[in-house]
């Protein structure tokens, strides 16, 4: 767990496409939280709206609560941002936000839910004039802190939170853009020189745009003179936030060691609207056939040997062609 995950203490469970739940077996407070409208949830699975620098919307979030007493929560918005691997996450309750949510304005802090009902939860969102374009996501949290027991037996106060995601597009210039920053390999020979060997795969893909990206990546492994001698699956690479990156690894069994193995990464970016050129990157490591140059070097020594041992026999029976006695070896 991360430092900031030790400070926040939290239990963050993000909306999918059905309204997010919190229910954890020691507890029997529950809720759900889902985008709405002023009439009741409407069908849409995460909060995706348009607005220009200096514009103001609204909408809703309704909160379901799904006990038989009534639940008051803490209500506000936050940012989001890409966990290491790639997943979509909100920033910790300890951190402000400085981004989309920091524009989320809603008119009280906490919200009183009645038993077995839903409050739907007006809010506005106010685009700064001065806003880049792109994309910006966060989400809208419904809280509860409870004191709960942990493992050693010791009381700690657990914030527990349900989100709807909330992605607003800002109108302007959009450059849907996906970068390989870095791509390292890892080579190990097996004990079976007919088994080839192990080539591990790693490398770094970088939201470098402005607009939220996933697609795929595909990796191509060759010889000398580009002779193919792997490829890889297409691996999914997560949803992106603009300055999100993830880091992807491949491992590849059976590959042979040709001296010089290459490593060719493709990766093809992809928004909800259009197919992006492919990026690629590739490197290099040193992959060298011990087995044979064994046998090479075994097989050089022995002729070696069979070579100086035929000039001593040609040099002795020449010597003997003359009638003169040998000379003493050294």
């Amino acid at each position: 767990m991360t430092v900031r995950g030790l400070l926040a203490a939290v239990l963050l469970l993000i909306l999918i496409p059905v309204p997010a739940q919190a229910a954890p077996s020691n507890s029997d407070v529950r809720w759900s939280v889902q985008p709405s409208s002023a009439k009741g949830p409407d069908g849409r699975d995460f909060i995706i709206r348009r607005a220009a620098p200096g514009e103001r919307l609204t909408d809703y979030v309704g909160i379901t609560n799904l006990t038989t007493r009534p639940l008051t929560f803490k209500v506000y918005g936050t940012d989001a941002y890409n966990t290491e691997d790639g997943s979509f996450a909100l920033l910790p309750a300890a951190d402000k936000p400085t981004d989309v949510g920091s524009w989320i304005e809603l008119g009280a802090n906490q919200f009183t839910v009645e038993p077995n009902t839903r409050l739907d939860v007006p809010f506005a969102v106010s685009v700064p004039v001065d806003a880049t374009p792109g994309d910006h996501a966060g989400g809208v949290i419904a809280s509860i802190a409870e004191e709960m027991v942990d493992p050693s037996g010791q009381k700690v106060l657990v914030d527990r939170r349900v989100a709807a995601r909330v992605y607003l597009t800002v109108a302007g210039a959009v450059a849907p853009t996906l970068k390989i920053d870095t791509v390292r390999l890892e080579y190990v020979q097996s004990a079976n020189p007919a088994d080839g060997g192990e080539m591990t795969v790693r490398y770094l893909v970088r939201n470098t745009g402005n607009l939220r990206l996933n697609g795929t990546g595909a990796v191509r492994v060759t010889g000398p003179l580009g002779w193919e001698l792997a490829r890889t699956e297409l691996m999914e690479i997560p949803e992106l936030l603009p300055g999100g990156s993830v880091t992807v690894t491949e491992k590849i069994t059976g590959v042979q060691p040709t001296v010089r193995l290459n490593a060719e990464v493709t990766v093809e970016p992809a928004n909800f609207e259009q197919k992006l050129p492919a990026v690629t990157r590739g490197t290099a490591v040193w992959a060298w056939p011990w087995a044979l140059v064994g046998l090479l070097a075994a097989a050089v020594l022995y002729l070696a040997f069979r070579f100086v041992r035929s000039r001593i026999s040609r040099r002795r029976k020449k010597t003997e062609a003359l009638g003169l006695d040998p000379a003493p070896a050294s």
